[in-house]
């Protein structure tokens, strides 16, 4: 039988390789980690380079709308009603659905630009112009006859009469949001998100400017309230459309095309089963505005509520 020594000894390599087995494993593992995390860090940088300029966008909008609501409150308790009345509702009905149809832009403009078919983003964008101006004009008698709707909707007289009045002036803002829209689409899908972002933060400094002497210097009251935000949306929808004719996107806008009327009743309906996806989100908090107007405080209490909401989808 071989002495205990020799043992130990023959014991002695198979540690060692135990011990070189499980240090190894340990540097892989640590390695492995090591990769995971600068993979995690990576892609989330290449995700907040695609979603931080989309949410400042999103959130200069509504702080737009919120900067006149508080010019507004200045002017006086019915001035805010009828200003947040046109906005929160009038016009959230309309952004819902035209923000929903153009969403639809999202899906064919994203497979045009990964199949490499890239002059047919600019087909799409034309197409959608087209179709959301159409729908557009078909929601225009929203705007002509907001007083009898309102009224007929339980509202006050007094603040129904100057919400018309309101929905008259935001007429340009109405056709702004069916141009405004799939162009931003447009250039997002090919990750311009930077573009987007700084002239909407140029665009919001000039709405404060703007909306400050309109209601301080000019007195215009309600009427330059509401035209401010016509006039500053159109400044973002037409410094996004410079940046597109003038080489910003030199690969997918190859100037308007005839081909842009074909295939509308596809693209149609794509577009409103899109539309009526985002109303659905995006009506339910309007409803609640349209019962405090019923109140026996209408004013005050629809001030209130529409400051909340405005305040709320600002953050």
């Amino acid at each position: 039988m071989p002495n205990s020594s020799a043992i130990e000894e023959s014991k002695v390599p198979l540690l060692d390789d135990l011990c070189s087995t499980i240090q190894s494993n340990n540097n892989e593992d640590g390695h492995d980690c090591h990769d995971l995390v600068q993979r995690v860090w990576f892609e989330s940088k290449k995700l907040w380079h695609i979603v931080g300029p989309a949410i400042f966008f999103r959130a200069t909008n509504f702080s737009m709308i919120l900067i006149t609501q508080i010019f507004a409150g200045h002017l006086g308790d019915l001035e805010l009603a009828a200003i947040s009345l046109a906005y929160n509702v009038i016009i959230g009905f309309d952004f819902g659905l035209l923000l929903g149809m153009a969403s639809a832009l999202e899906t064919l403009c994203g497979q045009a630009f990964g199949a490499q078919k890239h002059y047919m983003l600019g087909v799409y964008l034309q197409r959608s112009w087209i179709i959301l101006f159409l729908c557009c004009v078909l929601i225009l008698p929203l705007f002509l006859y907001t007083s009898p709707i309102l009224k007929f909707m339980g509202q006050p007289s007094n603040v129904a009469d100057l919400t018309g009045v309101v929905a008259m002036w935001v007429i340009p803002l109405h056709f702004c949001l069916g141009f405004l829209f799939p162009l931003q689409r447009f250039l997002q899908c090919q990750l311009k998100t930077g573009v987007i972002a700084w002239v909407s933060l140029v665009v919001l400094v000039v709405h404060v400017i703007i909306s400050w002497l309109f209601v301080y210097v000019f007195k215009l009251g309600v009427i330059g309230t509401a035209a401010t935000l016509s006039f500053s949306w159109w400044l973002l929808g037409l410094g996004l459309l410079f940046y597109t004719l003038f080489g910003g996107c030199p690969l997918t806008w190859n100037g308007f095309s005839i081909e842009a009327f074909s295939g509308l009743w596809e693209f149609t309906k794509l577009s409103a089963a899109s539309g009526v996806m985002i109303c659905l989100e995006n009506w339910y908090y309007r409803i609640l505005i349209l019962i405090t107007g019923s109140l026996n405080n209408a004013e005050i209490d629809l001030d209130a509520l529409s400051i909340w909401s405005a305040t709320v989808y600002c953050i």
